[in-house]
């Protein structure tokens, strides 16, 4: 099978001819906000997707340059009244041009107005090398790190030195003069908490024991957030549940399906149901939008599997996000009083991807104290979207800085999130925006709640 005709697949033409071209998508989608240019707005992405499956324009291009451009935030999906799939399609469009890379087409962007896109000004664009070079360390990211969470740990426990031997000073005035991702990645950066819980054995519930979950760590979560997770297991055991770690998890595969890395992303979604099926939990909780977008979708991923299609099934059926389980298992509502002013910024996988919106927002306003102010356009992105605030920080940075806006506006005093990557965009969001105002997560508040009503 060719690369173009991962797009001509039955399935994905059938998806693709769903689109009517009525444009009420169009609102909806960051980068057509900001760019007003078709071709970056769902309805003109897939129009070039039919394009190329028909074999009137190759991968490289006006295809790879707004394909590339796309955030995948799926805010189209909820508008679109015929129900098209993006994220469907747009995985087989990543999957396409990332094998028409592995041959070496569409190595590097076509034309300077696409190099403008990821630098925000007209510097030359880069040379073949140069891209190549990029695309490896991506690869490294994705093959090496963030499959191997010892791995992860170790560069954690680096970054945790960095910040205690106060090294951010000096890279305040080295960072300007380098590639825009480093700048980026340097201020996404939270204050690193080390405090791994022990995962040998399950944490047990509190009070009457109501049954067993299994939690699933997530990785750059892991490493980088233990708090986190660690008030997730801890709201968990709070209302009765016996917390259980299974052996052998790995990262959820997001990161690879967004690169177009199909064959890593099937890999790790087989680790993954080969450690939870080992034993009988309640439910499979995440606690990171992303990470329970790509859980859910492993039933699609591996439809075809002839071992592991059905036992997909299975595990999709007990994946929960942690405010999709807690607002139908909250047994000891948090009492303790909260005083602050607070606004949500939604995960564009789990409002868009779960239809999760409503959870996270009852989850917050139970805990005494609280007052939550929505975001004026709490449907858009933040500009996180996996790894693209890395490989196009400068349309991520216009997208983040129309969310600072909107979050400037509510005079919050904390921006809470309820996924890894959008936590670390606010984070670097709060310091572009000089905001005075910290990140937490939805359970990181409740635990709060519960710590003081002790």
């Amino acid at each position: 099978m060719s690369h173009i005709d991962l797009l001509n697949q039955s399935d994905i033409r059938r998806k693709l001819d769903q689109c009517i071209h009525c444009g009420l998508c169009l609102p909806a989608c960051p980068t057509y906000s900001i760019n007003q240019l078709e071709m970056d707005s769902p309805r003109g992405r897939i129009a070039l997707m039919r394009a190329a499956a028909d074999g009137r324009i190759g991968l490289d291009g006006a295809f790879q340059e707004h394909i590339d451009l796309c955030l995948g935030c799926r805010a189209c999906e909820t508008a679109c009244p015929s129900g098209v799939q993006y994220g469907l399609l747009l995985e087989a469009a990543k999957a396409a041009l990332a094998g028409a890379r592995g041959e070496g087409r569409g190595a590097a962007l076509t034309d300077a107005a696409a190099w403008r896109n990821q630098t925000g000004d007209d510097t030359p664009r880069p040379s073949s090398l140069t891209s190549r070079i990029s695309q490896a360390m991506q690869r490294f990211g994705l093959r090496e790190l963030m499959p191997h969470r010892d791995r992860l740990r170790l560069l954690a426990r680096g970054l945790w030195l960095y910040q205690r031997l106060g090294l951010t000073q000096i890279a305040a005035r080295v960072l300007p003069k380098l590639p825009p991702a480093l700048t980026t990645m340097e201020g996404m950066a939270p204050p690193v908490d080390l405090g791994y819980f022990d995962e040998t054995r399950p944490a047990p519930a509190i009070g009457p024991r109501r049954g067993k979950v299994a939690f699933f760590t997530g990785c750059v979560q892991d490493a980088f957030l233990a708090g986190v997770n660690r008030a997730t297991v801890r709201v968990l055991q709070r209302n009765g549940y016996e917390v259980h770690f299974p052996q052998g998890q790995t990262c959820c595969n997001a990161a690879a399906l967004h690169s177009g890395d199909t064959a890593q992303a099937h890999d790790l979604a087989r680790q993954n149901i080969d450690a939870f099926l080992r034993d009988e939990y309640l439910a499979i909780i995440n606690n990171a939008g992303g990470c329970g977008a790509a859980l859910k979708g492993y039933d699609h991923l591996l439809a075809d599997d002839p071992i592991y299609a059905e036992r997909a099934r299975a595990f999709v059926t007990k994946v929960k996000d942690i405010s999709e389980f807690l607002v139908d298992h909250l047994h000891n509502p948090p009492a303790g009083y909260v005083q602050a002013r607070i606004t949500y910024v939604d995960s564009c996988h789990l409002r868009h991807g779960q239809k999760i919106s409503k959870q996270p927002r009852t989850l917050l306003r139970s805990i005494p104290g609280i007052e939550l102010v929505e975001l004026a356009q709490p449907d858009m992105c933040c500009g996180s979207a996996g790894i693209y605030n890395l490989v196009q920080p400068a349309m991520a940075n216009q997208v983040l800085d129309s969310k600072l806006a909107d979050v400037r506006a509510t005079d919050a005093a904390i921006i809470v999130a309820a996924n890894t990557g959008c936590y670390m965009q606010m984070v670097y969001g709060v310091k572009r925006g000089s905001l005075d105002a910290p990140v937490m997560h939805v359970v990181e508040l409740l635990e709060r709640s519960y710590a003081n009503a002790t």
